[in-house]
Order: structure tokens, then sequence, then C-alpha cells
């Protein structure tokens, strides 16, 4: 036996020992790291020092320290917990395949944990009651795929272990988490955070195009690509993940892509975002959790519609795997990939959550549908059900077994590349300091209605030369608003019109105040909703509602490309180019109020910080100025 195979077996055969096999992306070796484990309660408590000393740290951070943000969760005592590494070894990939088990894992009781019907019903109800009345653009609800197993726990997750090198390819991490009590095997296609050097990167893919029998050709590629519903998908999750990069890259982050990220079975899309920071990773990790690819956006709202329409705790679905190791400066970066497309085996079940991302366009047993692809797509990945006969991707359907990259196909690349003629320049080149901005020496509150769009908003008005600080609505006072130079009133989930709410009732406190001082205001969204029925124009559900869509709209004599993610919305009649003294900019056939201005304040319906707004900056410069004119 070599000394792989009897450092494994030996790992396998002591229940009490802990250990993480890891394979990283293109690495011709395979990670080994054993130490002791240690749960804590937050992520503030991950021991990174023990006696001062930097030292290197594996954690599993469950979904519920969400509420580390403020956010709902089930909690179901899921444990943060760390493997304090003492020895990290790396191992040649041919010497751990050869050591591990191959034996198959026969399951036992297999299925869903909720019928596709009663699925189907979930799906129709969060389109209905959540998106429809303005909760949010997109949601991630869950399902399980779950089995018996008899098989020796360990034995079981090294054999998927073995499985996963062998058989999946495009992971970021594929990877092993053997504990007492909890083991967790997985190939996870996306890094969520990385902090390295100073650069914080994350990388949201959406989109799920699962391989027709025989391989995908560039036809069945190119019809996912010009998919609405996947595109809209994709660009939702890259506006919440720059919500997160706002908030801790002081450069707030630039995207670039988009890319294909192919896998045995299925094809993602994504984008890579960057930026700089000098955050402990901790404070990174807890600022991003968790990404919106698996629980939607505006992210606290999302959480509370998981809460409301899951019949179970996440347990670490939709968490991450997080490595802290010691830099060169004395502290630490983190390599963390979230945690999907992962078994989990615990009291001799196995377990795999699986989600789809429902949006306005869902079609209900479209997304049964894809939990089938993703559950079948990890089970066929450990070998527990059978693999398709042919799983490598190609050109030419003639050509069985010949591995091209599609990205690479002219027409494929054009199309990918097509998507960025809709997205706002901003966000694509990097950003000029703003100092010597139109508004330099001058500042600005916003005030955050429960949709981190504010980071983006703050980093542009940053941009513009404005010092901006974001407060949330329940904590800024009236004293501040006062004070302020500069009030922008931000977005945020919900029915304007709901007087019940006491989120909605505080915006319509604080748009009122400086309305009737006439303080200078921007109001944003929901807060251009409150100023519209402040000034008698009604408040109307819109017949579909506009998440993550891009229109061109008049703004006081000039068009402008905007993203608009709102259920309800300002109407008159399409004549109306006043409203008491406020000057209105509407649709000249439907009457939607874009943009309202008068002495002192000024508002907008769309999101001009969203990717989606090519003529964002110039449009917030203008309602700017006209506010502090």
């Amino acid at each position: 036996m070599t000394d792989t195979a009897a450092l494994l077996a030996a790992l396998a055969e002591d229940a009490d020992a802990s250990f993480v096999l890891i394979a990283r992306d293109g690495a011709a070796t395979v990670e080994l790291l054993t130490g002791d484990i240690e749960d804590v309660d937050l992520l503030a408590d991950i021991p990174l020092t023990v006696d001062g000393a930097p030292r290197e740290v594996f954690a599993m951070v469950p979904y519920r320290q969400v509420r580390e943000r403020g956010f709902d969760a089930q909690d179901d005592g899921t444990p943060l917990r760390c493997l304090l590494v003492d020895n990290h070894e790396h191992f040649p990939l041919n010497d751990v395949l050869s050591a591990l088990p191959h034996a198959p894992v026969p399951l036992e009781n297999a299925g869903f944990d909720i019928s596709d019907e009663d699925y189907a019903e979930v799906v129709k109800c969060v389109i209905a009651d959540e998106i429809g009345r303005g909760e949010g653009a997109n949601f991630v609800i869950r399902r399980d795929y779950t089995a018996r197993v008899t098989a020796d726990e360990r034995t079981a997750a090294l054999t998927w272990f073995r499985a996963l090198l062998e058989h999946e390819r495009g992971a970021y991490w594929t990877f092993a988490v053997i504990t007492p009590g909890h083991i967790a095997v997985g190939a996870s296609p996306e890094a969520h955070v990385v902090a390295r050097d100073g650069i914080v990167t994350m990388n949201p893919i959406s989109g799920t195009f699962r391989h027709p029998a025989g391989g995908a050709t560039k036809e069945t590629l190119v019809e996912f690509l010009s998919s609405t519903k996947e595109t809209e998908e994709l660009f939702m999750v890259v506006d919440e993940e720059l919500k997160m990069m706002s908030a801790v890259c002081s450069d707030g982050g630039r995207i670039t892509g988009p890319h294909l990220k192919q896998m045995s079975r299925l094809t993602h899309t994504e984008y890579m975002l960057r930026g700089r920071s000098r955050l402990d990773p901790r404070d990174i990790l807890r600022e991003t959790m968790f990404a919106p690819t698996v629980t939607g956006s505006p992210m606290q709202n999302a959480c509370a519609v998981i809460r409301r329409h899951e019949t179970k705790p996440r347990g670490y679905y939709s968490g991450v795997a997080a490595l802290f190791t010691p830099n060169a400066e004395g502290g630490h970066d983190v390599d963390a990939p979230i945690l999907i497309r992962t078994v989990y085996l615990e009291n001799g079940e196995l377990r795999v959550p699986v989600g789809a991302t429902l949006v306005r366009h869902s079609d209900p047993f479209g997304e049964v549908s894809e939990t089938h692809g993703k559950a079948a797509g990890v089970l066929g990945a450990i070998g527990a059900i059978a693999r398709d006969n042919v799983v490598k991707i190609k050109s030419d359907p003639d050509e069985p077994g010949v591995e091209t990259t599609l990205a690479d196909d002219p027409e494929v690349s054009a199309l990918l590349q097509s998507r960025n003629s809709r997205l706002a320049e901003f966000w694509l080149n990097p950003q000029q300091d703003g100092s010597a901005g139109p508004f330099a020496g001058r500042s600005a509150i916003v005030v955050d209605a429960e949709d981190r769009f504010t980071t983006m908003l703050a980093h542009q008005l940053h941009h513009l030369g404005l010092d901006a600080k974001i407060v949330p609505w329940n904590e800024v006072t009236d004293s501040e608003i006062d004070a302020a130079e500069l009030v922008v009133a931000g977005p945020g989930p919900g029915d304007p019109r709901d007087a019940e709410t006491p989120r909605i009732t505080r915006m319509r406190e604080i748009v009122a105040r400086r309305l009737d001082s006439a303080a200078p205001l921007l109001a944003v969204c929901l807060s251009h909703q409150i100023l519209a029925d402040r000034f008698g124009i009604a408040l109307v559900p819109l017949d579909a509602p506009h998440q993550g869509l891009q229109k061109t709209v008049p703004v006081f004599g000039e068009d402008a490309s905007i993203g608009f993610y709102n259920t309800f919305t300002a109407r008159v009649d399409p004549a109306t180019t006043t409203a008491g003294v406020a000057e209105v900019s509407a649709d000249a056939t439907t009457g939607d109020v874009y943009a309202l201005r008068g002495a002192s304040f000024a508002s907008v319906q769309g999101h001009l910080e969203s990717i989606l707004s090519r003529d964002g900056i110039r449009t917030l410069e203008r309602l700017i100025t006209a506010a502090f004119a």
C-alpha cells in the first residue's frame, strides 16, 4: 500500500478524525488538510490566530449565518465548523485516485422530499405573491433529493470524491469535508468570493443549460444563449453581487465577461467582478453572505421569502466553504466557493439540495425540470445514478468523443460579447477618482429602504464627488435628515401604498420632511413612488413586473436607457406634464411616470446604478443638479 493510500485509509477508519480534500480547478494535485475541529458562533469568532500568530483555518459556513446581517433564516443549529489546520499537504492526483475506494454505493428510498406538483405550486405562489407584489426581482427556492445510505459513511464520501475527480470537470473546487456528524462532498462551479493580495473577486454564475442526449452542439447552445429569461437572470445576479462588491471595495468593483462555464453535463454563463479592499476577510465574507444565484434579490427580502416558502432549514446549502490562508502581510487571504452541487451525508441520509431561480418569466414545470437536471447532474457525477453515455462537449454530433470548447466558436463568442452592449460602461471600465467630480465638496445621506442597491448608488455618488453615507431607514434620525446637504431616499421592496408597514411609513416621513423644508431630495424607485403619491399621482400595479427590465425612456428632454426593478408605478394621463409643483416626465402611451423634478427635488423610477442603466451616471448627475437647484 502506498503512503497516500495508507494515510487516507487511516483517516477513513478513524471515526474521530477530521480532514478535508480539495482539488482546485486545473491543479494536478489534491490537497489534504488535517487538524482539530472547533465550532464557533460568529464569523468574527473564526480563530485566525493562535497566541498572536496567524494560522490556516478551513470553515464550513451554514446558511443560517446570514442572521449576522440581520436577515431572516430558520435556525437548524448547523454548526459554523472550523478545521484548525495542523497539516496541509499536496499529493499527485493520480496517486489519490489510486488510493480512493471505487465500489458502488447503493441508495435506498431515493426521491425528492417535495413532489413535482407541490414544487410547481410553490413556484406559482412565489411568482404571483412575491414577485407580483413587488417583494423582489428573483428568488431561489430549493428542494432536496434524499436517500438512505447503509454503507460506511466515510467510505461512501471518499468513493464519491473519487467519482467526481474522474468524471466531473470545470469545477472551481472539488472537495470532500469529513468531520464527525457532518460530511459534504461536492464539485462547486462557483467561487463566491476570493480575497487575495487586497483584490476581491466574485464570480456570479447563472443560467443552466443541461446538455442534451448525445452532447451539446453549437446550435443547442446558441438557442440557450438567446433565451431572454437566461440573459436577464444573469444580469440580475450581477447587479446583486455588485451591491456586495460596492459595500466591501473602495473602487466599487468592475465586471469582465461574460464567459461560458462548461462542465461535464451542464453549461452556465458567468461574469467576473473585481475590486480592491483592505477589510478583514471575515468581514468581507459577512458582507457578501450569500450569493444571489442561490438566494435571490434584493438579498434581505430574498431571505424572508425563503423563510416563508421553504419547509425545512437549508443547513450548509447556499453557504460557503472558506479557506483562510496566512499571507505575507501578516493577515489572511480567503478562498470561498459556494456550497452547491454538493452531497451531504448525516446519520445515514444522503441529501442533495437543488434550487431554481424564479423570475417573472418562469414556467413552473420548467423550474421543476431544472431541479431534476441539477440533481441528476450531481447524482450522475458521483455515480449514484447512470451517467450519460456521452458527456463531452462536441462541435459536431457526428464526431462522438471529440472535445471542443464551444466558447471559442466565433458565433457563440459574438453572441456572448453582444450582451455587454446592453450594459453600463460605468461598471465595465475602470472608474476615475471622484475628487474632481461635479459635486466635489458636497455631501449626501443615502437612506437604505432594504435594498442594497444603495451601495452601488453611493459609489456612483462618490464618483460624482459627493461624500455619501448610507444609513438604514430604521436608524436614520430626523436631525440627520434635517442636517443633510442632500438626502437620497432609496429603493426597497413592497407596496408603496401600504401604510401599515413601518418601513413604508418611515420612508413617507423622510420624503415629506425634506419636501416640506424645501431641502435637496433625490427619490429613487420606491421613494419616487412615495414622492409621486405626495403630489396626488395614482400608484398602480403593473400588468407585468418590470424586474430586471431595460427600457429607453424620456427623462426631461433626453431619452435614457435605464434598468427597472419595479412592480408598481406612478401613473398619469399621458398628456400630463405637471402635478402640483412637480414637472412630470411620463410615457407618452401608458402615462407611467419615469421622473419628477421641481424646486429642490427630483426623482426617478428606474435604477440608475444598475448595470442595465447605460445612461445611468449621466441621468443621475442631471437629477442631482435639479435637486440642488
